[in-house]
């Protein structure tokens, strides 16, 4: 059994742009498995095979597929003749010495030229692997399925599924920008909208030198996370310390927050519009903190001209926290680090804030000012899935010069 035979669910839904969307998929799996002995990805009736080499691991393929946004599940399989003898006999073979109390065949039969109909293929196959091994059939809970899928000129038997993330193929929706804190949620929040086909820049403020490197270290082990799904991920640290120092000085505590977060919608804005995204994303969530309120968020979300997207907007901390420990961020999440966050928070932030006193308070900032020393300060580090070609490397992007990774 040397091939894996995977499927999707809502890309069979795209009408005619199905191609391009099989087309990103079979193109992000070859990537995804590009350093493992995987020798061809095809495409076939309504399914996509993979050609293992005798060098690969399923386990070690079983791993990236697990991460390949598009996939509805999957299975290892064995390639055989359209032949009903010819499917038992490699069937049984390939069973080995498996046990099981129970089992049924499962068939689909995509060549409706093939002279029996899928449950005449259930009942043929069965049978003569009942008749091989003694096995009981239970047609409502087996124990083992036994997938066969009867193709024009060819047919795939395999055992079991193994189920793939699902969504749409990485790249396909377009670019956005996600604000990530290192908290538990702006990873999750960034994951969500990879899942729907888009194209993630991740946007990190930082307070170094007035705090440590803490918060930096832990958002390169999140993009590096997140790289085994969306394959390449670019990372901007923003340098955000001395404009929250000249915040303190010229605004009052209840306002501070709003303005450190409208100063960062500026200024990621502004790398999102020189990356083509077309939104940014963070992930607030209604009433989790006191300056997440709708009041404060619509005072914040007033300086953008591109639609922020909060992705976990209407979950609680229990929903966010299983989501990140599922898909491996929480962990990283979870340790203590200085951010930019905890730098000069006021002990009672502004819940309702209004927009006019906010307004009025910024008048005096040099706005203009600050986003363009905040861009100048800005460090690019790119990031690449499989790690054979993921070396963390200085980058510039349009309208930065290159700068030293710190």
């Amino acid at each position: 059994m040397n091939s894996i035979v995977v499927h999707y669910q809502e890309i069979a839904l795209k009408g005619k742009n199905r191609p391009w969307f099989i087309g990103r998929l079979v193109r992000n799996i070859r990537q995804a498995t590009s350093d493992l002995d995987v020798t061809h990805v095809r495409t076939l009736n309504g399914r996509v095979e993979l050609v293992l080499g005798p060098r690969a691991s399923y386990d070690d393929v079983r791993g990236r597929l697990e991460h390949v946004f598009g996939i509805a599940n999957f299975s290892r399989a064995g390639r055989t003749r359209p032949d009903i003898q010819t499917i038992a006999d490699a069937l049984i073979r390939d069973l080995g010495d498996r046990e099981t109390p129970s089992f049924r065949v499962s068939a689909k039969r995509s060549d409706k030229r093939f002279p029996m109909t899928s449950p005449e293929i259930e009942r043929e196959i069965g049978g003569r692997i009942k008749s091989a091994r003694g096995w009981h059939v239970d047609l409502s809970n087996p124990a083992l399925t036994i997938n066969v899928e009867m193709l024009t000129g060819e047919a795939f038997y395999s055992f079991g599924k193994d189920r793939g993330p699902g969504g749409l193929p990485t790249g396909i929706s377009g670019r956005v920008a996600c604000l990530l804190s290192g908290g538990i949620d702006s990873p999750v929040a960034a994951w969500r909208l990879m899942k729907r086909g888009c194209s993630v820049l991740l946007v990190h403020f930082h307070s170094y030198p007035l705090l440590s490197r803490a918060s930096q270290d832990k958002v390169r082990e999140l993009a590096e996370l997140l790289t085994a799904y969306q394959l390449h991920s670019r990372l901007q640290m923003v340098a955000f310390g001395e404009i929250q120092r000249e915040i303190v000085l010229s605004i009052p505590q209840p306002l501070r927050v709003v303005l450190y977060r409208r100063m960062m919608v500026r200024i990621a804005e502004q790398l999102a519009l020189r990356w083509n995204a077309k939104a940014l994303v963070t992930g607030e969530v209604v009433g989790q903190v006191a300056s997440q309120t709708l009041e404060n968020m619509a005072v914040i979300d007033s300086v953008a001209s591109m639609p922020i997207l909060r992705p976990l907007v209407g979950t609680d901390k229990e929903e966010i926290t299983a989501e990140a420990e599922r898909i491996g961020t929480y962990p990283i999440s979870i340790v203590p680090d200085q951010d930019c966050c905890q730098l000069f928070t006021p002990r009672h932030p502004a819940t309702r804030a209004h927009l006019f006193e906010v307004e009025t308070a910024e008048k005096s900032l040099p706005i203009a000012e600050w986003i363009v020393r905040a861009l100048g300060s800005v460090t690019v580090e790119d990031y690449y899935f499989p790690r054979t070609s993921s070396e963390v490397r200085p980058s510039a992007s349009p309208g930065h010069p290159t700068s030293e990774v710190t």
